[in-house]
């Protein structure tokens, strides 16, 4: 039976020092005690209030919200963490901000930083735009905090950008984590990151690229499966490469659904665009080309058309571990027949994981808090234990 002391007792092991004062770009970018210290962190805090105990670390300071995607997830799992350390949210409308008006990203971003701790943002729609959007917001309120603009200097996480989406992966890893018992037992396991067909076209290349890039670090046997053109950045291919050398695991790449399906421990069926469009569509809105972006979607349309048989079967999902692989998605899934005629997964395979699914998401509010504890204080262990002392609850009985 684990107690909060077991997870300050786990934390403590860890060095995550690096992590105070910093911020969360990319999961790559942190070393293994570092996820591991988010992820303890995270089930203590998940632990605390399943327990009825407070973990109101702040009386007072702003959460910002910049959302430049829809979301519903990621914006209550934001708004959650948030609240759950006490922080109240304010989300930036860019719409009704300066911005429109030429306001430079370094005036945004300490305009609302006077009382910020933290700032999530997500901008994940353009190759080469979303993750140097992110880092300019950091490197500002970094310089804010030095010239006394600012008396914190909040942190940055990264709700999802071009490259990666860290809290999906995260929160993804540790379901599995659970699932499986522990990271101890991932090793060898084989898991099928794998393209499905969807009638929309666009989806971010970030879940595929944050899935093979966390992965391959657990020595794990990481299958990247996709149609031929369908490629994700050459860049995350070789963070997975190495991951994989580095941890005993493996990553490779096939052309096959059911190749990567066979005998696979862990399934994340999920479409995603091809890295080559996604770069064509950033270089055409930046022109203000709408004609040629109305052209480039008929034409991923008609793409995606041709692999209509890149779905999510109970045919497939027989053929994967005793026929029990985990099914994950980072949601909303297009199901057949239910959300569309033809989707990403048959309904009766959604159907039969919904509740798994739900939980895979309900991990991310508690990674992200995590996320946000370990940048702003330089001893989350001795900050768990105070909390537990003071033994204020959560809910008054």
């Amino acid at each position: 039976m684990k107690t909060l002391q077991t997870y300050i007792d786990k934390l403590n092991a860890l060095n995550f020092k690096e992590m105070y004062n910093n911020d969360f770009f990319l999961t790559w970018e942190k070393t293994d005690d570092e996820l591991e210290a988010v992820w303890t962190v995270a089930d203590a805090l998940r632990y605390m209030r399943e327990n009825n105990i407070s973990t109101k670390v702040f009386e007072s300071g702003l959460g910002i919200s910049l959302f430049r995607d829809n979301s519903t997830r990621t914006r209550f799992s934001f708004a959650s963490a948030c609240n759950l350390l006490g922080l109240e949210v304010q989300d930036l409308d860019e719409g009704k901000s300066q911005v429109a008006h030429g306001e430079t990203v370094r005036e945004t971003a300490n305009m609302i930083s006077f009382m910020a701790d933290v700032i999530g943002i997500r901008d994940d729609m353009y190759i080469g735009k979303g993750n140097a959007y992110m880092h300019e917001v950091a490197d500002s309120v970094e310089q804010g905090n030095k010239d006394g603009i600012l008396e914190q200097r909040p942190t940055l996480v990264n709700l999802q950008c071009d490259i990666d989406h860290p809290t999906q992966c995260m929160a993804d890893m540790l379901h599995i984590i659970h699932e499986f018992g522990g990271v101890e037992n991932l090793k060898g396991k084989k898991l099928a990151m794998t393209w499905a067909y969807s009638p929309s076209y666009g989806k971010p290349l970030s879940v595929p690229q944050g899935v093979i890039g966390l992965m391959t670090r657990m020595g794990m046997e990481v299958v990247l499966a996709h149609p031929e053109g369908y490629e994700v950045m050459p860049e995350v291919e070789a963070v997975a490469n190495a991951n994989a050398e580095k941890s005993g695991g493996s990553f490779r790449r096939t052309n096959d659904m059911a190749e990567a399906f066979k005998d696979a421990d862990i399934v994340y069926p999920k479409s995603w665009a091809p890295f080559a469009a996604m770069e064509t569509r950033t270089t055409l809105y930046g022109e203000g080309d709408t004609e040629g972006i109305n052209k480039l979607e008929q034409e991923l349309l008609a793409q995606n058309a041709e692999h209509k048989d890149w779905c999510c079967t109970e045919d497939l999902m027989k053929t994967t571990k005793d026929g029990k692989a985990l099914y994950l998605h980072c949601l909303p899934a297009d199901i057949n027949d239910v959300s569309c005629k033809d989707g990403e997964v048959e309904a009766s395979v959604f159907d039969r994981y919904r509740d798994p699914l739900y939980k895979e998401a309900s991990y991310k509010p508690y990674v992200i808090a995590a996320m946000i504890m370990l940048s702003k204080f330089d001893d989350p262990a001795a900050i768990l234990k105070a909390l537990e002392e003071r033994g204020v609850p959560r809910i008054f009985k």
